[in-house]
């Protein structure tokens, strides 16, 4: 079969798309032939985490496909059966963090960058009948990282007023659909008009440049929740314009891991400060029934040819998406 390998050398250089050898169907597995891929910035990070002389990795977190094998043992599950790929291994139960052993499906085993993969059966789950196979395929990892951080963590209600510094990823487009469809408010930051323009197009109420004063942009705002995912460049700009005993929920850094904060300010604002990272399986449940419940769809902004790897992951690494981006699989 095909797949996207990374291998042999550090960043997207030790990228390729080649032939790999078909995974075999085990006891108490099924092998999906996949139909659509989805891209996270995960799997850019990846290829710089790894070490020179690591064996070949396929890639990928996210995927859906047809069962094409069942294993002995499996009875859950018939051939033919369309499904998606639960990208967390090892979190069944929701709880406070991860339990330990937790792992994100495309390191440090193969991914879904490939024709076909084999999962144990407890790590699929039914293909929403209202997505196509590109949304389906885009789904899973950001629409469950979306979910946990502003339902689990962040405990958000009708009528709360919701901020997202950074509009435009996966995860935080999700973020601003789930938000309305509770009915709640919300308010995006971006550096681009153009992507200002599209949140509001999905239903944003207010949008401003990441770059201006937004304690003066949102004076006439009471902001409830932050769902913060750039890190130092915004974080305590974040931390600022949430009201006092507010929360700030924060689930990635794009910009600098490290940041500084004034702990006084802090403790006598009685401001919660909640992590969050992807979600156990019982919380995936629950999201792929909420998207069904509200025909919420993934913001699909491109898909590409699996042999066009480079192109796509150059452009997840350069922001230049909004929404999800993912690869049709032929």
């Amino acid at each position: 079969m095909k797949a996207i390998v990374h291998e042999q050398q550090l960043g997207l250089e030790g990228l390729e798309y080649r032939d790999v050898t078909d995974p075999e169907t085990r006891e108490g597995t099924v092998k999906v032939r996949l139909k659509a891929v989805g891209m996270n910035r995960r799997d850019v990070s990846v290829t710089s985490r790894r070490q020179e002389g690591d064996p070949p990795l396929v890639l990928g977190s996210d995927g859906a496909g047809v069962i094409e094998e069942v294993g002995a043992g499996v009875d859950k599950w018939q051939v033919g059966d369309e499904v998606v790929i639960n990208p967390g291994v090892g979190w069944e139960k929701n709880s406070d963090a991860p339990p330990e052993g937790f792992q994100i499906v495309g390191l440090p085993d193969d991914g879904t960058f490939a024709e076909y993969m084999v999962v144990d059966a407890q790590h699929v789950e039914k293909k929403p009948s209202t997505l196509s196979w590109e949304e389906a395929g885009v789904l899973p990892l950001a629409g469950l990282t979306a979910y946990r951080a502003l339902f689990t963590r962040g405990q958000v209600k009708k009528g709360d007023t919701v901020m997202l510094p950074g509009i435009g990823s996966g995860v935080l487009t999700f973020v601003l659909k789930f938000a309305k469809a509770v009915g709640a408010r919300v308010i995006v930051t971006s550096r681009h008009e153009e992507k200002l323009e599209a949140a509001k197009k999905l239903g944003a109420d207010v949008g401003i440049l990441t770059e201006s004063d937004w304690n003066e942009q949102l004076k006439d705002e009471t902001v409830d929740l932050v769902i913060e995912s750039v890190g130092r460049a915004t974080f305590n700009k974040s931390l600022d314009i949430v009201r006092r005993g507010g929360t700030v929920v924060t689930f990635g850094a794009t910009t600098e891991d490290e940041v500084e904060i004034d702990i006084r300010k802090f403790f006598y604002g009685q401001y919660n400060l909640l992590g969050s990272t992807m979600g156990s399986a019982e919380e995936l449940k629950e999201m792929l029934q909420f998207v069904e419940k509200h025909g919420i769809k993934p913001e699909l902004d491109r898909m590409f040819n699996m042999d066009d790897y480079l192109e796509a992951f150059e452009y997840l690494r350069d922001s230049k998406n909004f929404g999800k981006i993912g690869f049709h699989v032929d």
